[in-house]
């Protein structure tokens, strides 16, 4: 290889992150600039990867969870030789359409293992990496997937609440190719990160299960042997690198100045000089490029290998490798869902939804064994996710399908996007519908980048009972409804729920919400059409005996309600309809002559369902009646609750006759 000193294969990194943030008059020069030394000696000595192939299933996960430093990632992307990142992408930093935004984005640039940016994100996206591939390993064997997550995190990474469920998790599942290398600089965007923080990170990881060191994270010998160190660990691996963030800038090294506004051009000139970088704007040295495009390629061999290693494999092996990897589900899936549908409809379930999710679960896990992965943040009784077959993971039984997290919602959501990310599963995780709050910010990073991740959400109204309005989910289905492309279903029986399950795992570009009662309901269906009404998001369950004057529309357990009460209006002499909607925003995503269809030409809308109003508008019309919560709930029986809510058919008839006069 090209015979290039170390500094200045680093200060390449620093020269790129400088040009591209002043350009931009925005972004983040300093963590680039500090953890340089870090990030050359990672790549040039140790990371695995294959620039002409940055989606190779073996190659090492590099995860810039301190998105703000994004310049780093892009600038190794430029001069390993990555196809896509070429010298125009790093002049046009942070401008639209661009392949280098201000913070990485998976779906965007190749390269980018995950979108980081939220602080703690990354790092907890990278603990589901790092157990995906504990168990892809398992069951493939070391020959075919034997790779390590390596992270770079930040001070703000460190600070968020998610980091500490994140490492309990990896020391707990002793993800020993986990190794985080902290940039610990000690600045923030207020100042010392001693104004706000006192921990020492050090022992926070050691007391977590994990091995970790303070090293000098300007020495290149000292991080080489300290990731030598932790390639040898039978623990996830802590380095903190104590670095000057802006290193090199004469006056802002090792202040907020650096961090996040460009230098301006004097101190960038001044920078330069004090690097002996040249002054002109984006230049790499021709010797310098050639030893990291080099870099790039030294990979290739290691991939070579990989190939013949697979090749090896048998036929059937290799394809249900290459099929996982690819996210399609097995045919077995579908067929063995017709099989529960007609299972139902011969032998009705009268229950909770979250126990037709249990028996659908029975099915979808004899279908897809190894690739149906579930876990729970310590819910796992009441949210039903659970297989009968299903074996517990842990450090001593990899192979094992099921995991339980812990209180650790907001953990289990980023995790769950780091083992679809990573490939070979379909993940699931569970808890209480009201506990989406603390999962929410992995949730909508789910919906950003479409991890095709789908969320058990149990006890999902008011019907939950005693537990009171602390536990009562009211406003939580219109705030999932919100995010873009994110898929809230509510199935209203046990059909619905097999049939919203199948739609969930063949979604693979966006994440998937079922919200599940506690409540027993009744088996409303009577059919499982082919076309499976629920990926209309709506589809008119009873039809009006003549012209319909009425419609109702109901999600979930309020369905029941809007079934009783169209049967009692016709009694009436008033013709009413009732249309299930186990997804209010996958209906409004139709095309408009079938939303037209579903919704209907009646004189009189109305929405029956145990939340708040938001979003029904784009159904009933704002003069559309609306039974529901406006407010939060309280403590009692489900029954009772129901009654003291007015969510009845009662309710539902009674505002229907005032309406009709």
């Amino acid at each position: 290889m090209t015979n290039v000193d170390h500094s200045r294969m680093a200060n390449a990194i620093r020269g790129l992150a400088m040009d591209a943030v002043e350009k931009a008059k925005s972004g983040h020069p300093g963590l680039p600039m500090g953890a340089a030394d870090v990030a050359t000696v990672l790549f040039t000595q140790f990371l695995k990867f294959d620039a002409a192939d940055p989606n190779w299933p073996d190659r090492d996960r590099f995860v810039l969870s301190a998105g703000h430093g994004s310049m780093l990632l892009y600038a190794l992307l430029y001069l390993t030789g990555n196809s896509q990142m070429t010298l125009e992408e790093i002049k046009r930093f942070r401008q639209v359409d661009s392949l280098t935004p201000g913070h990485p984005e998976n779906f965007r640039t190749k390269g980018v293992e995950t979108t980081t940016g939220p602080l703690g994100q990354g790092l907890a996206t990278s603990v589901g990496m790092a157990l995906a591939e504990r168990m892809l390993s398992a069951e493939f064997g070391k020959k075919i997937v034997d790779h390590r997550t390596y992270v770079l995190c930040s001070d703000g990474d460190l600070m968020e609440g998610v980091s500490q469920e994140a490492i309990a998790l990896a020391g707990v599942w002793r993800l020993n190719k986990l190794i985080v290398l902290y940039d610990d600089n000690g600045i923030s965007i207020d100042g010392p990160t001693s104004i706000a923080d006192k921990v020492d990170q050090v022992k926070r990881f050691k007391s977590a299960g994990w091995a970790a060191e303070l090293i000098d994270g300007q020495d290149q010998k000292a991080i080489a042997a300290a990731i030598a160190r932790a390639q040898k660990s039978n623990k996830p691996s802590l380095i903190a690198c104590k670095t000057t963030i802006g290193y090199g800038a004469p006056h802002k090294a090792g202040t907020a100045k650096a961090h996040g506004e460009a230098l301006g051009a004097d101190e960038l000139k001044a920078a330069k000089e004090n690097l002996g970088i040249s002054l002109e704007p984006f230049s790499v040295p021709d010797d310098v490029l050639k030893a990291w495009r080099e870099v790039g390629r030294r990979g290739v061999v290691a991939h070579q290998e990989w190939q013949a290693r697979f090749a090896e494999l048998g036929s059937r092996k290799r394809a249900e490798f290459e099929r996982r990897l690819r996210h399609e589900r097995p045919a077995s899936l579908a067929k063995a869902l017709r099989a529960h549908k007609k299972a139902l409809l011969e032998n009705p379930l009268n229950v909770g939804t979250r126990k037709s999710s249990e028996a659908a679960i029975e099915a979808i896990a004899a279908a897809m064994p190894m690739e149906f992965v579930a876990g729970s943040a310590d819910l796992t009784g009441s949210n039903n996710n659970k297989a009968k077959s299903a074996v517990d993971f842990s450090a001593k039984t990899p192979k094992g399908r099921f995991i339980h997290y812990g209180v650790r919602e907001h953990g289990m959501a980023a995790a769950l996007n780091g083992i679809f990310l990573h490939g070979g599963f379909a993940p699931n995780g569970a808890t209480f519908l009201i506990f989406t709050d603390y999962a929410r910010p992995a949730m909508r990073l789910a919906a950003l980048m479409g991890t095709g991740v789908v969320y058990v959400m149990t006890h999902d109204s008011i019907g939950l009972g005693e537990d009171g309005p602390t536990h009562q989910p009211v406003e939580h289905l219109a705030a999932l409804r919100a995010i873009p492309n994110m898929r809230v279903f509510r199935p209203a029986d046990a059909v619905e729920v097999a049939e919203c399950w199948e739609l969930a795992l063949n979604r693979t570009s966006g994440p998937t919400v079922l919200a599940l009662t506690r409540q027993n309901l009744p088996q409303l269906r009577t059919s499982a059409p082919a076309d499976n009404p629920c990926s209309h998001g709506g589809y008119e369950l009873v039809a009006a005996q003549g012209e319909a004057r009425v419609s109702l529309f109901a999600t979930g357990s309020e369905v029941e309600i809007a079934v009783a009460a169209q049967k009692q209006l016709a009694e009436r002499g008033i013709p009413a309809r009732v249309v299930s909607v186990p997804s209010l925003e996958l209906l409004l995503e139709q095309p408009a002559e079938r939303r037209e269809a579903v919704i209907g030409k009646a004189p009189v809308k109305v929405a029956i369902e145990a939340a708040v109003r938001w979003g029904w508008d784009a159904v009933i019309g704002q003069d559309g009646i609306f039974i529901g919560m406006h407010g939060f709930g309280e403590s009692g029986p489900a029954k009772d609750l129901f009654k003291h809510f007015g969510i009845t058919a009662e309710a539902v008839i009674n505002a229907v006759q005032k309406r009709l006069g």
